[in-house]
């Protein structure tokens, strides 16, 4: 089944591409590769999240915001590829997550993320990936993504 098939058939519908933060792109193609500028989750009920894991959220919260984070990045990817069936392999994906100190389940928020990539893209989905906990992220949020695609050639 191909990956748009599959994102349909979980129901889920892609946000709008958010605007980078700053000056730079939300994603640059190199060859074949897509590497996709860092996510922060979706606005709930209007506005940004703000918080720390450990604090504001926790870890099935961060879970969520992981999730709701990679569909923002995969909206890039549809964005920028035309089709979702046009990613050959996701490489690589890197979580950032501001967190209290003694919050040591940053894997598990991550696993949101990762889970989603899986259940869209199926065994192309399946990555390397790498998490780390920081003191302090942009605008407060609890966690960005970003990402590295292999987009298929031809």
């Amino acid at each position: 089944m191909s990956a748009e098939q599959r994102i349909k058939n979980l129901g889920l519908v892609l946000p709008p591409v958010s605007a980078p933060a700053g000056n730079y792109a939300t994603a640059v193609r190199s060859g074949n590769l897509l590497f996709i500028s860092g996510k922060a989750p979706l606005p709930m009920d209007g506005k940004p999240p703000k918080g720390k894991l450990g604090r504001e959220y926790s870890t099935t919260e961060g879970y969520v915001l992981a999730r709701s984070a990679c569909l923002d990045l995969i909206a890039v990817i549809k964005d920028k590829l035309g089709s979702l069936d046009e990613v050959a392999q996701v490489v690589e994906l890197h979580g950032s997550i501001n967190a209290v100190p003694e919050f040591e389940e940053h894997a598990k928020v991550l696993d949101g993320a990762s889970d989603l990539l899986a259940e869209i893209f199926g065994p192309a989905g399946i990555h390397a990936r790498s998490v780390i906990g920081v003191s302090s992220l942009r605008n407060g949020v609890p966690l960005t993504l970003k990402a590295t695609i292999e987009v298929k050639l031809g």
